[in-house]
């Protein structure tokens, strides 16, 4: 009767090279996951920037009711940056700095129209992720600390840069 222990050296270097596999398979996920992101919440952020666009008297009363500075300025600069910024994301242009200012401007919409939610984050959880600000911000900021991925034209400038560099 055999007594070989699960922890011995070959067995655990069996089991590094088994996931280090397993982790090579899951990086080709990472840009498909990425492109799905934008294109998601892309269109998302282009919808409501296109309805704000369209309806900026009603934004322009809401921010005012709010108490956000220059609401008429505001109202379209917000609405501009949603449609255009969707855009944006989908073709995965600038995909960081527009992931930064879609999650700055949730982070705002967070203070003043969910105040109560977001500073619930930690007596209550389930109230912060629940408000309408949080999967807009949590793709933003995947956007931003992620990048655009292979199928962007980020990448595909980048590597025409690199490209042209040789």
């Amino acid at each position: 009767m055999s007594t070989r222990t699960i922890a011995s050296p070959s067995n655990s270097s069996g089991l590094l090279g088994l996931y280090s596999l397993f982790a090579r398979l899951a990086d080709y996920l990472q840009s498909p996951f990425l492109l799905l992101v934008r294109l998601y919440w892309g269109w998302q952020f282009m919808q409501t920037g296109w309805g704000k666009l369209h309806n900026l008297s009603h934004v322009r009363e809401f921010f005012t009711s709010l108490g956000i500075p220059a609401p008429g300025f505001t109202a379209t600069a917000i609405a501009s940056l949603e449609f255009f910024g969707g855009i944006l994301l989908i073709i995965g242009l600038g995909s960081r700095l527009i992931g930064l200012l879609l999650a700055c401007n949730m982070f705002v919409a967070y203070v003043t129209a969910d105040r109560e939610a977001l500073f619930s984050f930690f007596k209550d959880p389930g109230k912060f992720y629940v408000a309408d600000p949080f999967t807009f911000m949590f793709a933003s900021v995947i956007v931003l600390v992620f990048g655009a991925g292979f199928f962007s034209l980020d990448a595909f400038l980048a590597r025409r840069r690199t490209a042209g560099a040789s």
